[in-house]
């Protein structure tokens, strides 16, 4: 069961990250694409470089070991943009198709949350410290 749970948290958490750091990079360099998604949507542009930094942070703090609060923090933030923009694609009328992307990073965040090993969580921090 251990076996199985750290395997799918890994490939759940691999395709996490290669997702949220390709779209980042789209994000900085501005992509002309991105640009026209972002004016769609109704955001200001500048908004690409704060959601592309902090795509490559929490991508780094999900990956290198310790600092669970700071996955949590992560995970959450991962959750939060890519909810926000189904919701945001929703709201202006997109086609089902733009939501597809999205929705797999949701999906990838909570199945990557879920199964991540215990030395990952905050509990496993706060049980390790009462125990102490």
């Amino acid at each position: 069961m251990k076996k199985r749970n750290r395997i799918i948290y890994w490939i759940a958490t691999v395709w996490l990250a290669l997702g949220m750091v390709s779209t980042g990079i789209v994000q900085l360099i501005q992509m002309e694409e991105e640009v026209q998604m972002m004016e769609h949507l109704g955001y200001p542009v500048y908004l690409l470089t704060i959601l592309g930094i902090w795509k490559m942070l929490g991508t780094v703090a999900i990956l290198i070991p310790k600092f669970p609060l700071v996955k949590e923090w992560a995970y959450a933030g991962f959750f939060f943009a890519m909810s926000g923009a189904v919701c945001s694609h929703l709201a202006v009328g997109d086609e089902p198709i733009t939501l597809f992307g999205p929705l797999l990073l949701v999906a990838l965040t909570v199945i990557s949350w879920y199964f991540r090993p215990e030395e990952r969580k905050t509990i496993a921090v706060a049980r390790k410290a009462i125990t102490k």
